[in-house]
């Protein structure tokens, strides 16, 4: 008889699952502090519970998977999508500062985003995300009513 292999405990698995498990504390913790009622006990807490209550069990899985070594390795770190991604959200995030308005913002957002994922037709993925602004923002701030940050293109809306 040959004896087993050691395994590892992943500490790096086990941080991710405390991580996952204090996320789901904080959103199920959020969500008690809430104060609506519904009347069918259906509102708007039902989907932070499910929220949680997924985080927690991705918690559970993957400590589980931590202490018994068999998770996945792990790939090397590339940081360009990492600063694209980041780089168009606080672009976003300067533009509706600056009163530049939503729709500028979010159409270099997912530009970024896609070039982060591979892409290689920014001036095209800017089209597009341009359109898609103007789709969320016509969703939601005509048909919903709902307020978003307005801009020199929002305001010819």
């Amino acid at each position: 008889m040959t004896p087993s292999p050691q395994r590892r405990v992943d500490v790096a698995g086990l941080v991710i699952a405390f991580i996952l498990l204090a996320l789901a504390g904080v959103v199920w913790w959020d969500m008690s502090k809430l104060q609506i009622l519904s009347p069918y006990d259906l509102g708007p807490k039902v989907m932070p519970i499910i929220v949680s209550g997924c985080l927690a069990l991705l918690a559970i899985g993957n400590g589980i998977g931590a202490f018994q070594g068999n998770l996945p390795a792990r790939d090397s770190l590339d940081w360009k999508p990492i600063a694209l991604i980041l780089g168009g959200l606080a672009s976003l995030i300067v533009l509706i500062g600056l009163g530049l308005g939503f729709m500028i913002g979010t159409a270099l957002l997912f530009a970024a985003t896609a070039t982060a994922f591979g892409r290689r037709a920014f001036v095209t993925d800017l089209a597009i995300g341009a359109v898609i602004a103007l789709f969320i923002y016509v969703l939601f701030g005509k048909l919903l009513t709902l307020s978003l940050p307005t801009g020199p293109l929002e305001r010819l809306l």
